[in-house]
């Protein structure tokens, strides 16, 4: 005999499954903003008066964007990767924890300036008079730490699209076209 389908989740189940999808796009939005050096797009990810330990780093968070910023100046490219994502919420608060790994690529030849990195975020998150979910304290592990051996990067071909940081990334020419309809 085969069982019955499953009754349809209530307004509740949904709105937690709403919620944790919201968390997620925060994660995922710091992530954009830090790889396309959009410093509004990463405070915006954060409450104003928010805090954030980064490995050595441990502050408020506009003097985490001031040392994140200026340390990813020394970068060509970087690019986060967020994998296994789970979310506890409670009301109007929640916990995250979203594992990744990160690549920070530099022109400099010394290797050790190409670094990836696993790492994970967790996150305390809160969502204030009814205004979008918010990191409220964010404490970033490093997980492990690798450097490619010399003479192992491959050049892109100059004919390939690339990634650029800033606003003449291909992607906001087409979040653009969106705007026009």
């Amino acid at each position: 005999m085969t069982p019955p389908p499953p009754s349809p989740p209530g307004p509740a189940a949904l709105a937690e499954l709403l919620d944790k999808q919201a968390i997620h796009e925060v994660v995922l939005r710091y992530c954009r903003g830090i790889d396309r050096m959009d410093e509004a797009m990463v405070r915006d990810c954060y409450h104003p008066d928010a805090t954030d330990t980064h490995g050595a780093f441990d502050g408020t968070i506009d003097e985490f964007v001031a040392w994140a910023f200026r340390l990813l100046g020394r970068y060509a490219s970087t690019m986060h990767l967020v994998a296994n994502h789970l979310s506890t919420v409670a009301g109007d608060a929640a916990v995250a924890e979203t594992y990744g790994i990160s690549h920070h690529r530099s022109d400099d030849p010394d290797p050790r300036r190409n670094l990836t990195v696993g790492f994970r975020y967790l996150d305390r998150l809160e969502r204030r008079d009814g205004g979008p979910w918010r990191i409220a304290r964010r404490i970033a592990t490093t997980e492990w730490v690798t450097a490619p051996a010399e003479g192992s990067r491959w050049e892109i071909p100059a004919t390939d699209t690339v990634g650029r940081r800033g606003p003449d990334d291909p992607l906001y020419a087409l979040l653009a076209e969106l705007d026009r309809g």
